[in-house]
């Protein structure tokens, strides 16, 4: 492989990394509260409001239901509003942030509704209020299952920001279709894959570790 191509490869890692980062920032910024906003207005919650829970349940299940490739086309307007282009790495981040915000939220919402009941019962039998009980009781029990939910969310956006490099978002995608598959180099290819495998299997380990530690405590 010829230094040229080690040189884009390398551009293109970091790219991926910075797509991947920059998006999971935003699925965590706005899928926890969106997964507690779900589990709190649902039956049974601290904050009952099941008209609002239906409408949120429905946007999370519709954005959710899109095929990502799909989505990446059908946001080419708002990216275009939102970053000034439909190309590069910037323009790439608002479909994945889009994508994976719902995903990790009803991954998240799944580890807050398996909260012992009990520990909030005790919660309120002692006076503590409602946000005091979510951010008290529902986060910390639960966060050993959202990190692990967040493990498989980067995971999935690993994969799919390699789906983005194919339509000009840059990245590992990206060269592996220009300088791989279009000019039919079995060598780039396999690099590009390998540091993919490689990617995903530190992102996972490190999820792994983050929530045994957790469940330790």
């Amino acid at each position: 492989m010829s230094p040229q191509m080690i040189d884009r490869l390398s551009a293109a890692f970091l790219d991926t990394l910075l797509m991947v980062s920059a998006s999971a920032g935003v699925a965590v910024l706005a899928g926890i509260p969106l997964a507690v906003v779900l589990v709190t207005s649902g039956p049974g919650g601290v904050f009952p409001a099941p008209r609002l829970n239906r409408v949120l349940g429905a946007l999370v299940n519709g954005f959710r239901a899109v095929p990502f490739i799909v989505l990446l086309v059908a946001l080419i307007p708002f990216t275009r509003l939102v970053t000034g282009t439909t190309i590069g790495v910037w323009a790439a981040v608002v479909p994945l942030s889009i994508s994976a915000t719902p995903f990790f939220a009803r991954i998240a919402e799944v580890s807050l509704r398996e909260v012992d009941p009990g520990l909030i019962e005790a919660a309120q039998s002692i006076g503590a209020s409602r946000w005091h009980i979510v951010r008290h009781v529902l986060l910390p029990e639960a966060l050993p299952g959202i990190i692990g939910g967040f493990t498989i969310t980067v995971v999935s956006m690993i994969g799919a920001s390699a789906m983005a490099g194919a339509v000009g978002a840059g990245g590992l995608g990206d060269v592996a279709i220009r300088y791989g598959y279009q000019r039919f180099d079995t060598t780039v290819m396999v690099a590009v894959i390998v540091i993919l495998v490689a990617l995903v299997s530190v992102v996972q380990v490190t999820g792994d570790r983050a929530v045994r530690r957790l469940r330790a405590r």
